[in-house]
């Protein structure tokens, strides 16, 4: 049989099939389009938020809650690949997304990111608070306006910006319960914050080629990989340290703290020895990117064991 596949560069908009005819798009496109993965660990850290939060809270309204989380989060995803399109399109990582394949309109998709952000605000508005709602529109606008179409193309700082869009839906989570901000969301905002850059600069490392071909300034391209890796190392001792500032505060115990001080100094170990490796002590550097990709891959690991734990304690 013939080997027939698809180009990983075809360029955004409607492509065709071996007849001519426009592909029709699948129901599994239009959920990758929401980005499922980020969205789970987005619902996770607002869930967390929410049980956290002192007081009383509905179990439907608390649905409800985490359900517009999600759909903007989802929004937000789309809204990015809309925007993006045309470097998704260069890039191995990204090529085979739904709008680089051809397989939903542009139009489609921004139709798609525009109509969830705004019933998942008004939702969260009508059904839990405004405090809420006001903070949901805010990060949707934030990943949008300051991260996609800003920072990400402007600036090696993008990923440390813009990641503090990723870090509000502890602060969601906890307003939907309160109609306030406190101190303690306030703490898991800037565990997700300073968690961002080493999580996306261990994935730039290994994809530097990628951001370099389409022109996005990510750490690794501008600065270079060695910079890049102290720059891992700097923001991971930092969010170790700030991840244990809920024992202090005391809206965490000892399984969180447990946690939080063995998974920390494993990724804070990770991080070093990705310092240490350079770039690579074999030739072809494949020591250096197997590291990269490690860390990458536990960062996200670290984050829901560190959340986890939190949700634990709230609900035991």
């Amino acid at each position: 049989m013939a080997d027939i596949s698809v180009d990983p560069y075809a360029t955004a908009g409607r492509s065709v099939d071996l007849e001519g005819h426009a592909p029709i798009a699948a129901v599994s496109d239009y959920i990758d389009l929401l980005k499922p993965r980020v969205m789970s660990l987005v619902v996770f850290t607002g869930l967390t938020g929410l049980a956290l939060a002192p007081g009383e809270i509905h179990p439907f309204i608390g649905f409800v809650a985490i359900l517009c989380i999600a759909v903007g989060a989802g929004a937000s995803g789309a809204l990015n690949m809309w925007y993006d399109a045309d470097i998704d399109a260069a890039m191995h990582r990204t090529a085979r997304r739904p709008l680089p394949l051809g397989r939903v309109e542009p139009s489609e998709v921004l139709t798609l990111g525009i109509v969830l952000s705004v019933l998942s605000v008004l939702a969260m508005a009508l059904a839990v608070n405004y405090v809420a709602a006001a903070l949901l529109a805010l990060t949707i606008c934030f990943y949008l306006f300051v991260y996609t179409i800003w920072l990400k193309r402007r600036t090696s700082q993008n990923i440390v910006i813009g990641g503090a869009a990723g870090a509000f839906p502890p602060l969601i989570g906890w307003a939907a319960v309160t109609g306030t901000i406190a101190v303690e969301p306030i703490v898991l905002f800037l565990i997700i914050f300073l968690w961002t850059p080493p999580h996306f600069w261990a994935l730039a490392l290994y994809r530097k080629d990628d951001y370099a071909r389409v022109g996005v300034p990510m750490l690794p391209v501008v600065a270079g990989t060695q910079s890049t890796r102290r720059h891992i190392v700097g923001y991971t001792a930092a969010m170790v340290a700030i991840s244990l500032a809920p024992l202090p505060l005391g809206f965490a115990g000892w399984i969180y703290g447990i946690v939080a001080v063995a998974s920390g100094a494993v990724f804070m170990g990770m991080s070093v020895r990705l310092w240490r490796l350079g770039d690579g002590r074999r030739a072809d550097g494949k020591d250096a990117e197997k590291a990269a990709r490690d860390v990458f891959a536990y960062s996200i690991l670290y984050l829901f064991g560190l959340f986890a734990a939190l949700l634990i304690e709230a609900i035991r």
